[in-house]
Order: structure tokens, then C-alpha cells, then sequence
């Protein structure tokens, strides 16, 4: 197990923020960015990766963008071309990678 940088896997303060909210429960990102097991903490709040699997866009549906934080897949795409500046086209064949994660309560 491993301690993972969260900037690396939550890329603004405003997902850190709905990951602590329990909002956004899995990020796709172009990267690998840790193992199952692993953990990383945010504002105090430790999370750990309960899966990673490599997935290509294609593969992602409406509860996928619901654990991201997008009401459906449809405005996840929106959001995904205007984080990225208008410089991304959806392919559904672009590979990707599922990183899914759960708050760690203390005890």
C-alpha cells in the first residue's frame, strides 16, 4: 500500500472538495495513478482505491458520470470538453482509466 499524491488523481480543489462531500466517488483519467489499497488524503480525509481498471471512454455510462459528479454521461462529455479549454474530443476508443476510491473513517 502505498500514499499517493492527490493533486495527482483529483485535478482542482473543486472535485477534492466533492470527494470529501462524498459527491465524486471515481475519476477516468488518461493515467494510471495508484493500485487498489493505495490511499491519499485530502484537507485531512484519508481515501483509499478500492479498484483501478483500465476501460476505454467508450465504456463509461450514466452511473459512471453519476460517480464523477455529472448528473448523466451526456454532461460529463460537456464538462470534460470546458475542464479541458476546448481541446478534447470524445473517442470512444481512447484508453482510460477507472481510478474508484471510499472515504477511510478513523475509528
Amino acid at each position: 500500500m502505498t500514499e499517493n499524491d492527490p493533486a495527482a488523481l483529483l485535478p482542482n480543489d473543486r472535485v477534492k472538495q466533492a470527494a470529501i462531500d462524498g459527491d465524486v466517488t471515481q475519476l477516468h483519467r488518461g493515467n494510471r495513478y495508484g493500485d487498489p489499497g493505495d490511499t491519499f488524503e485530502v484537507d485531512g480525509v484519508t481515501f483509499e482505491l478500492t479498484e483501478v481498471t483500465e476501460r476505454t471512454l467508450g465504456d463509461m455510462t450514466d452511473a459512471d458520470a453519476k460517480r464523477e459528479g455529472s448528473p448523466s454521461l451526456e454532461a460529463y462529455k460537456k464538462r470534460m470538453v470546458r475542464a479541458h479549454g476546448g481541446q478534447f474530443d470524445w473517442d470512444d476508443d481512447a484508453d482510460v482509466v477507472r481510478h474508484r476510491f471510499a472515504r477511510v473513517d478513523d475509528e
